[in-house]
């Protein structure tokens, strides 16, 4: 399958080509030429079906036109080797924790993913270095960096705002070493997201480098994200319950993660709406009411990981519906919360329920509690452990929160980053050295 710019002005891509690059040279995003329709037959089995099956065979509607197919489930079904269980919370809402990978985080699927891809497209040039860049507020770096440490051929520069991502998230990427290279930017995490795209559009850097981006905007990254949505609907029809009005919520920063259902959708998953929610960076809830993209500087808060100003798929969804303002209202609605409003969730969710929702999933089971309407079915993605947040989350519900081994393992680590400042030159200079 070949993939086209969301600009529109680039040449048209193989998948291969899609995935080293990382970025266009337009500055678009990468989207398939078309999204293929899955046959009926498969939702009729879609219930009974394990994760790494279900995850083997959306690849092959994906991607088995690029990749071996014996190859291509090999590297689906290691990437996909823990359990992502939906867990009901109340009558009419489920959890779907994506928080039991190796780094506790929801991006552990693309990362794993597109570390296993980028390997087996690099398999026959040993004497290649694919440099990797990625910027991250919280979760995408630590996947990121564990998801490649350690694979031939493959270094990685993690850049991260400084002060701005939890001590726990912190330690999970900058302890590591080998082949990781931890940048900790002074700036927030749209002044490291920009650094990464002026990265990819300086041609000598990337006559000198072979750069590539690992954040969402990576076909590679965000695509398989649709795996896990298939698997959420197929627990929840294996429960009994009632499939007709399923909703969706998905607590959204760069929403490379809603564009990934968004697209399972258009493959034919019977989700009825899908709900994006907000912290107090609230740019794509203004879209919805105004019709008008006005992306600004982040603020920060407790839902840290959601702390964007200017989300990069944006132009992913607006791809999607041709630029429709209208269609994409009809797939998606939005919503906002303050952080007052985040920990009184955190909060009230625990003492009624006992069930412990981390600052993101607090976002969107809120949501769901306000918008769910008569009939319909809730599902919201619970995209971190609650450990990664501990002392924020302990602060607000009074209550202690148990750090898995996984976690710990990090934390016992010696912290090992460079200070940058938010200038590009300086970010230059310093890959031109390494």
């Amino acid at each position: 399958m070949k993939y086209r710019s969301t600009t529109g002005t680039a040449p048209e891509v193989t998948l291969e080509e899609a995935v080293v690059k990382g970025l266009a040279p337009d500055r678009g995003l990468y989207m398939p030429l078309s999204i293929p329709q899955l046959p009926a037959e498969f939702f009729d089995r879609l219930p009974g079906m394990e994760l790494a099956d279900i995850a083997a065979e959306v690849a092959r509607a994906l991607f088995g036109e690029d990749v071996d197919r014996e190859a291509l489930e090999s590297l689906t079904r290691d990437a996909m080797n823990f359990p992502i269980p939906l867990v009901r919370v109340n009558d009419r809402i489920w959890s779907l924790e994506l928080f039991h990978g190796p780094t506790l985080a929801f991006k552990d699927v693309g990362a794993r993913f597109m570390a296993r891809l980028l390997g087996y497209f690099n398999r026959n040039n040993s004497d290649r270095t694919v440099n990797v860049l990625v910027a991250t507020s919280g979760d995408t770096g630590s996947a990121v960096a564990n998801g490649f440490l350690g694979v031939d051929g493959v270094r990685v520069f993690v850049l991260y705002p400084k002060g701005k991502v939890s001590p726990i998230q912190e330690s999970q990427f900058t302890t590591l070493g080998r082949n990781i290279v931890a940048l900790e930017v002074d700036g927030n995490f749209d002044d490291c997201q920009a650094l990464v795209k002026s990265a990819f559009l300086d041609p000598e850097l990337n006559e000198a480098m072979m750069l590539t981006s690992a954040n969402s905007i990576n076909v590679a990254r965000f695509l398989p994200q649709m795996f896990y949505y298939f698997h959420a609907w197929a627990q929840l029809a294996a429960s009994g319950a009632d499939m007709s009005n399923v909703v969706v919520c998905v607590p959204s920063g760069n929403f490379g993660n809603i564009t990934a259902g968004l697209i399972a959708q258009r493959m034919g998953l019977p989700i009825k709406r899908f709900i994006a929610a907000n912290n107090a960076n609230d740019i794509f809830y203004q879209y919805l009411q105004t019709g008008v993209y006005s992306p600004r500087a982040s603020v920060q808060t407790i839902a840290n990981a959601m702390d964007v100003g200017d989300p990069s798929n944006f132009a992913r969804v607006l791809d999607l519906y041709g630029h429709d303002h209208g269609r994409v209202c009809d797939h998606v609605s939005g919503c906002t919360y303050t952080d007052a409003q985040i920990s009184e969730t955190l909060r009230d969710t625990l003492a009624q329920t006992g069930y412990q929702l981390d600052p993101h999933g607090a976002v969107a089971y809120r949501a769901l509690q306000e918008y769910l309407r008569p009939g319909e079915t809730g599902i919201f993605l619970e995209t971190a452990h609650p450990a990664k947040f501990k002392e924020t989350v302990e602060a607000i519900t009074g209550h202690d929160v148990r750090i898995p081994e996984k976690l710990a393992d990090f934390m016992r680590g010696t912290k090992q980053s460079v200070p940058i400042p938010a200038d590009f030159d300086s970010f230059r200079q310093f890959l031109l050295k390494t």
